[in-house]
């Protein structure tokens, strides 16, 4: 496993770090989550392009995908829309 960054505040998450238990140790939001993974998607079915991967609600709480690879950036996959509303708001603010 390699080495990626938390999806909450962008710091390095070392390999060994992607535990089940384990979290960013900067923010500590857990670090096994759908949105610091590889095949987080927002434009795919349950947000996950692994087709084989069990449904996971909550992409931000710890949780058991065999399918789990880190992924490096901030982020995990596709913007939320959260991000994405928060970045048109920034972009059209009046000055």
């Amino acid at each position: 496993m390699n080495s990626g960054n938390c999806w909450n505040c962008g710091s390095v998450i070392e390999a060994n770090n992607y535990g089940r238990q384990d979290e960013c140790l900067k923010c500590g939001k857990d670090s096994h989550v759908c949105r610091n993974c590889i095949h987080h998607d927002t434009h795919y079915n349950n947000e996950c392009k692994e087709n084989q991967a069990d449904r996971i609600v909550d992409k931000e709480k710890k949780n058991f995908c065999d399918y789990f690879s880190p992924q490096s950036g901030i982020g995990g996959g596709a913007p939320s829309k959260e991000d994405l509303l928060s970045a048109a708001e920034a972009l059209f603010k009046k000055k």
